[in-house]
């Protein structure tokens, strides 16, 4: 039996790496030196070529790098095998991370301040208090609801919205399109980490912006915030300016983008009210992922059932 490590290169010659050392009495096998394609049972892949893992006729699982795992679904020949989503403590804590530091960002109204630094101006900029302001998640799995916890502890007024409902502590939940609205009404800061789906490409766009913050936006909150760090597919771009240019949208925190690396000549760089990361608001670590995905297969040798399997009829 063997190990098949598939995927760009620059990522997965890391993780190959680490695998290696763990586990040093395994056949690993790094892509596209894939040897007797027979022997491989599991792949640990991001970014495979379209096509690649069709070629490995008694493939049992693909483990995919990220916790996204749209990237595979890009491939119209993927094997209908299983699918395991990454998860883990560390990502989720970094993403955790994310979210709460740019919520604080945008409260604290801290763009504001850093402009007034640059221009040695002491303004005294008035900002709401924890509560007064109401988040809405989109998307309450593993890491929005980890996000949640963490910012109802710090007093916010947290809400989520799901495809289907769910229940989280403290958190008031919406569902399906038929409560999308009045979610957003109530929404002063919206923290989108929705999969890239179907149903959820391009969702992000200026018709759903307009319905933000639509029923009691508090006074000393500028306007309607957006963070994004799901998928870079969910959001369309030319309509989150147009919304910030109409003010229509007060800010954004953006760590995921259509095309990535996020182009030299997009307009989104030099926004005063935008912030830019390079899509690392949750890395995954190389040591960690060699022992999720060896734990993996040491549970398919045991005869356990596999964990985190997506569904492949709504593509997360």
């Amino acid at each position: 039996m063997a190990l098949l490590v598939i995927g760009r290169h620059e990522v997965v010659d890391k993780h190959y790496d680490e695998i290696c050392q763990r586990a040093p009495r395994r056949d690993v096998r790094l892509w596209p030196e894939t040897g007797d394609r027979n022997d491989i049972e599991h792949a640990l892949a991001w970014h495979p070529e379209p096509g690649e893992l069709a070629k490995l006729p008694n493939l049992r699982t693909i483990v995919s790098v990220g916790a996204g795992v749209d990237h595979l679904f890009k491939d119209p020949a993927l094997p209908n095998l299983p699918v395991i989503r990454y998860v883990d403590p560390d990502l989720t804590g970094r993403m955790v991370e994310y979210v709460t530091l740019n919520v604080l960002l945008h409260t604290r109204r801290m763009l504001e301040h850093r402009d007034h630094q640059a221009a040695q101006n002491w303004v005294d900029l008035p900002a709401p208090a924890a509560h007064q302001v109401r988040v809405g998640i989109m998307g309450l799995g593993v890491l929005g609801s980890a996000a949640a916890v963490v910012l109802n502890a710090l007093g916010y007024n947290v809400r989520g919205w799901t495809r289907c409902l769910r229940q989280a502590e403290n958190v008031l939940c919406f569902a399906g399109k038929e409560q999308l609205g009045v979610f957003l009404a109530e929404t002063d800061i919206l923290v989108v980490l929705l999969p890239d789906t179907q149903d959820t490409h391009g969702m992000i766009n200026r018709s759903l912006i307009q319905q933000l913050s639509l029923r009691g936006r508090h006074p000393r909150l500028p306007g309607p915030i957006l963070i994004n760090a799901g998928r870079g597919g969910v959001q369309v771009e030319a309509d989150i300016l147009a919304a910030l240019d109409a003010d229509e949208l007060y800010a954004a925190s953006l760590d995921v983008f259509e095309t990535e690396p996020l182009p030299a000549t997009s307009p989104l760089w030099n926004h005063p009210r935008v912030s830019i990361t390079p899509h690392n608001a949750a890395v995954s670590m190389s040591e960690n992922i060699a022992v999720y995905f060896l734990r993996h297969v040491e549970r398919m040798e045991n005869g356990e059932p596999a964990e985190n399997v997506i569904d492949r009829s709504v593509g997360y």
